[in-house]
């Protein structure tokens, strides 16, 4: 009894430490929650600062302008009609946005959602809908294991990350101008020491926040 309440005390323990760092490692599909999600995902408050002397920007109006316009050329596209080019850009963008890694299992060689994560995106649904993220913009990113060719996997990430738009426009009534998916097969692993493990295979979400509502 004893041996068998201390192993539940430690799977306890090691449960708290992992929900402390879902900003930087994959969250299991079956235990995030849409707190876990909002958290991940909702920008950091800069300091007000008092006087006049202020640093620079982190970012300046034309980098900003031209994030922006970058963002509305790939408004409504599917993620198979992004170049390599497009795909790489939407990553250097999207490295210091607000972002979480959620681990999403499909059925075998598809991309339906399994039951057993349907929880999860429904909990991403709500979060992306709340009135703290409600207008954002915001990244589907498939990413894919190395099991298999390049193109497979390309095309696998491509479709599982429409996927999870196609859900989160029906069911979550979230507008589908403002969510830009992309796929990046197993080109971007997430453990490239375990290139088969299942942290590689997720759908990261990018806070960009953009928050003019576009429109379907």
């Amino acid at each position: 009894m004893f041996g068998r309440s201390a192993r539940r005390a430690s799977v306890a323990v090691f449960s708290l430490v992992a929900i402390g760092a879902l900003s930087f490692h994959a969250a299991r599909a079956e235990d995030v929650t849409e707190d876990q999600i909002l958290r991940a995902l909702t920008p950091e408050k800069l300091p007000l600062t008092r006087g006049l002397s202020m640093g620079p920007p982190a970012q300046t109006p034309s980098s900003t302008d031209a994030e922006s316009k970058f963002l509305q050329s790939l408004r409504n596209r599917p993620s198979h009609s992004l170049s390599m080019g497009e795909r790489e850009q939407i990553a250097a963008v999207v490295r210091d946005k607000p972002k979480i890694d959620l681990e999403i299992n499909f059925d075998y060689n598809s991309d339906r959602i399994s039951a057993k994560s349907l929880p999860s995106v429904q909990a991403l649904g709500r979060a992306l809908a709340s009135s703290d993220l409600k207008g954002s913009t915001f990244v589907l990113a498939g990413h894919t294991d190395a099991a298999g060719g390049e193109a497979y996997n390309q095309d696998l990430s491509e479709r599982r990350a429409d996927s999870i738009k196609r859900y989160l426009v029906e069911k979550a009534s979230i507008p589908a101008a403002n969510l830009v998916t992309v796929g990046y097969g197993k080109t971007k692993l997430k453990d490239p020491a375990n290139p088969l493990a299942e942290v590689n295979r997720r759908v990261q979400v990018v806070n960009m926040e953009n928050k003019t509502t576009a429109s379907k």
